[in-house]
């Protein structure tokens, strides 16, 4: 049977999972409704913003509790990570809101062009988010380092939208708005991609105690 200390761990672990599973919904759920133009799916994706900052609130009071109790080095090294991974599904929920915002304003107006690198850069970024936890879950730092270089897809094609949309104003200034919110949609998704890369990266830092975030990185560039 496992200790109290035990399952309180679990509990967090759990905690975190949950988180994740209502941020991925979030995110699939904005997305759904940009493309079908529902109105009704993004104000529940907005609605529905409040659970994960609860269970935020959560997992860190439980945090703060096993951290009080003086665990473990790795037992530590878990509690830290899964404060840090926490904060990242969180930020992926204010994302998924932002996106569930910009669809309501987007659906008042009649669809720019039809929706092609959005649902491919959400289907990256979730896809990226889903392997990272699995790492977690899985303890399969290896899998977690294979998440990172993915982010640098999920870049270009950000930067490739955000042209096109910039070529589309110059030429129909009446598609401003419109641009803009598209640009912010694509944005938002680029940074889910970076949560997801944040949290392959501390997964790496649990299982083999190594801090792989700025590697390979030119403190110059």
């Amino acid at each position: 049977m496992p200790s109290h200390h035990e399952q309180e761990l679990n509990e967090l672990k759990q905690k975190l999972l949950t988180m994740a599973s209502h941020a991925n919904a979030a995110v699939a759920n904005a997305i759904k409704a940009l493309v079908e133009r529902n109105d009704g799916l993004a104000r529940d994706v907005k609605a529905k913003d409040d659970l994960l900052d609860d269970l935020e609130m959560e997992v860190d009071e439980l945090a703060v509790q096993l951290l009080s109790k003086a665990p473990l080095a790795s037992d530590l090294r878990l509690i830290i990570v899964a404060m840090k991974i926490c904060h990242d599904l969180e930020r992926v929920g204010d994302e998924a809101t932002a996106i569930a915002k910009r669809a309501i304003e987007l659906n008042q107006e009649p669809q720019l062009k039809p929706y092609v690198d959005i649902p491919r850069m959400a289907a990256m970024a979730l896809e990226m988010l889903n392997d990272a936890l699995d790492a977690f879950v899985n303890r399969a730092p290896d899998k977690a380092r294979a998440v990172v270089p993915r982010d640098k897809e999920v870049d270009v094609l950000n930067k490739q939208l955000h042209r096109e949309l910039a070529s589309f104003m110059v030429e129909q200034p009446n598609t401003i708005s419109r641009c803009l919110n598209l640009m912010v949609i694509s944005k938002r998704l680029e940074r889910i991609a970076d949560h997801a890369t944040n949290i392959a990266e501390e997964v790496v830092y649990l299982y083999e105690a190594k801090d792989i975030r700025h590697i390979g990185k030119n403190p110059n560039a």
